[in-house]
């Protein structure tokens, strides 16, 4: 019997995981942390639905880390499995793994020395910089469509998905009789983004589909429109001698904010100024992007033929050196900081919001989601003060909110890629998504003509004999 069981991102955003049991041992859709309250995320991200040693394989639709954190977790206990991704998400995730193994290290240092008052307090970090590297060695990079078997009559062909760099649809392909075709979307992108290609259209056709939902019941602004915003409130800035501030995820959404600024510049649409992007992460993730013109769109790969770079060299600065990223305190000419972390909530971001945010000449621009009770969320909502490093700040920098940069496919995108192959399927699950987000995705599917559309729940199991 080959069933499928949902645990991580059912009911919720986070923790992307879901199980193919065959009978001859289970498959790991994804392995995510889970993201959230303290207390919750910590008790979710300690336990597996299974043993970890029991696991077959791994096969990894992309390197963010709420569908790939939890891998070295699976390494520390007896997991020796291999994980299949493109190229381009192990070299990503090479990188991310590592930092944020850094950070459950130095989480738990904190707690046991500040928070923890008996021994029985003290935790262990989830994984260590160690564990990360073993599951390193475990990563095997594969070609878009090109399929790999994972087990006895069984095949995953990677199928390009548009999110990020790297990112896939993962089609699964079960030899038993009768042969069982299931595509998992993981998260899809959008069509028409900067850099990379769209995602695959038309979709394979197949029996089961399991897919996001994270923006089914919204519509993105045109990414068009935004570039335009982007650079008018820039050159308003600039006349007013200010500094812009633009909070961003390292992975991805600072690339696309290089590539559209260094292309405005190319095309004379901004005049040119200094752009720093401050963040070591940001930094080494852009070098893999460079590594892999493989992915890019036709309009990225011309950009980057003419140009020799698409991610600013010559026009933009990028700091690793902490001394180099305390200097921008004191520039006192117009510039554009990208700094991590996208919401606000550490890294060196804050910092520079805490050194501008009281000037009026000043723009905070935001350009990611922000989640509640983070600071970005606090500065969306235009509060007169600031908390940051336990200080009160006054809010008279201009705010901007662009939310038309998301990397997610909304509902017109889910329309245009399941309306041909919803018809056939025996049945489709929704998932990584919420109430009205799961509804949504789920009268999609059911308009487009599948009838058999399920939300599942965080342990809930189906056979796909029963279909």
């Amino acid at each position: 019997m080959i069933q499928l069981e949902f645990y991580g991102a059912a009911q919720t955003v986070t923790g992307s995981m879901h199980l193919i049991h065959l009978p001859d041992g289970a498959v790991a859709l994804d392995c995510g942390l889970f993201q959230g309250r303290r207390k919750w995320s910590r008790e979710m991200n300690l336990s597996f639905p299974f043993p970890p040693r029991r696991l077959r394989t791994v096969l990894l639709s992309h390197a963010h880390i709420d569908h790939s954190g939890k891998i070295p977790h699976l390494f520390r206990y007896g997991f020796d499995g291999k994980i299949y991704a493109t190229s381009a998400t192990c070299d990503l995730c090479d990188l991310m793994l590592a930092d944020s193994a850094h950070i459950q290290e130095e989480d738990a240092a904190y707690w046991n020395k500040k928070r923890a008052k008996t021994e029985a307090d003290r935790i262990e970090p989830l994984y260590t910089v160690e564990d990360a590297r073993a599951a390193a060695q475990n990563f095997h990079g594969v070609q878009y469509g090109e399929p790999v078997e994972f087990a006895d009559g069984c095949t995953a062909t990677f199928i390009e998905a548009g999110h990020i760099l790297g990112s896939s649809c993962v089609l699964v392909e079960i030899n038993r009789s009768p042969k069982i075709r299931l595509l998992y979307t993981g998260d899809l992108g959008r069509f028409d983004m900067p850099i990379l290609r769209n995602p695959s259209n038309p979709l394979p056709e197949v029996d089961y589909l399991i897919t996001e939902s994270t923006y089914a019941n919204r519509r993105h602004s045109d990414v068009s429109g935004m570039e335009s915003e982007l650079v008018e409130i820039i050159n308003e800035t600039r006349e007013k001698g200010g500094k812009v501030i633009m909070p961003s995820f390292s992975v991805g959404r600072t690339q696309h904010l290089v590539y559209w600024l260094s292309q405005s510049m190319a095309d004379g649409k901004l005049e040119p100024l200094p752009i720093f992007v401050d963040s070591p992460l940001s930094t080494r993730v852009t070098r893999v992007f460079r590594d892999h013109p493989e992915c890019y769109d036709e309009e990225a790969r011309d950009f980057w033929h003419e140009e020799g770079d698409v991610f600013g060299r010559g026009r933009v600065t990028y700091i690793t050196d902490v001394e180099k990223s305390k200097a921008l305190n004191y520039l006192k000419e117009p510039c554009v900081i990208i700094s991590a972390s996208g919401m606000c909530e550490a890294g060196r971001i804050l910092h520079h919001l805490k050194n501008n945010i009281e000037h009026p000449r000043n723009t905070v621009i935001i350009v990611g989601y922000q989640a509640q009770n983070t600071l970005g969320r606090r500065i969306v909502e235009r509060r007169d003060e600031l908390k940051i490093y336990g200080r009160l700040y006054k809010l008279r920098a201009r705010v901007e909110v662009l939310n038309g940069f998301s990397a997610h496919a909304d509902t017109d995108d889910f329309v245009r890629l399941f309306a041909p192959i919803a018809p056939k399927l025996k049945a489709a699950f929704a998932v990584h998504g919420e109430g009205d987000q799961i509804e949504s995705m789920k009268n999609i599917l059911r308009k487009a003509g599948c009838s058999n559309v399920h939300g599942p729940t965080s342990g809930q199991r189906f056979p796909l004999e029963d279909y």
